[in-house]
C-alpha cells in the first residue's frame, strides 16, 4: 500500500528588538515616557504577586495616559498596567493614535534585570488598537533596572494576530 506523502510548509518568522543597554540611551521622549512608567508602577496594586508594573501610553495629541496593574484576589479580575492604561486612552481620548508605550516592572521578592514584555492578553489588546488606528505603535519595554528592549510594532511581540478580520 502506497502511503501519500504531506506536503508540509515551513513558515519563517523574524521580528526586529532594539536594545538599549540603560535608560539615557533613549530618546529624551522615550526617557520622559519611562519614567513615567516608572513612576506610576509604585502605584501598583500587587499584594498577591509582589510583581509591580507600570504603563505610560503616548498619544498623537501630546497626552500621556498611564496604568498600573491592579491585583484581585479573585485573580482572573485583576487588570494588567498596559490594559489599563490602553483602556483608559480608549475611553477618555477616542480618537487619538497611540503612538508609543513604555512598560516597566519590578518584583518585591527579586530585581528584575530582564527586559519584560507585554503578556499575552495585553498585546491581543494593543493588537486591537494597532490594528484599528492602522498605524504601528512602539513598545519599549524593560525590568526595574537595565536594558530596555524596542519593538516597531506589536506584529513583532505577536506575528499572527488575531483581529475582527478573522470573524
Amino acid at each position: 500500500m502506497l502511503k501519500k506523502q504531506s506536503l508540509m510548509q515551513d513558515i519563517t518568522i523574524t521580528s526586529q528588538i532594539n536594545v538599549f543597554e540603560k535608560i539615557q540611551e533613549l530618546p529624551s521622549d522615550i526617557q520622559y515616557l519611562m519614567g513615567k512608567a516608572i513612576e506610576v508602577r509604585k502605584n501598583a496594586y500587587a499584594p498577591y504577586s509582589k510583581f509591580r508594573v507600570g504603563a505610560a501610553i503616548l498619544l498623537d495629541n501630546g497626552e500621556i495616559v498611564i496604568g498600573s496593574n491592579q491585583e484581585n484576589a479573585a485573580y482572573p479580575s485583576g487588570l494588567c498596567a498596559e490594559r489599563v492604561a490602553i483602556f483608559h486612552a480608549g475611553a477618555v481620548y477616542p480618537e487619538a493614535t497611540i503612538l508609543k508605550i513604555a512598560i516597566t516592572a519590578a518584583s518585591e521578592s527579586n530585581k528584575t534585570v530582564t527586559p519584560i514584555p507585554p503578556c499575552g492578553s495585553c498585546r491581543q489588546s494593543i493588537a486591537e488598537y494597532e490594528i484599528r488606528q492602522k498605524t504601528p505603535i512602539e513598545i519599549y519595554f524593560m525590568g526595574e533596572t537595565g536594558a530596555i528592549h524596542k519593538s516597531a510594532s506589536l506584529k513583532n511581540l505577536l506575528p499572527f494576530m488575531f483581529d475582527k478580520s478573522l470573524l
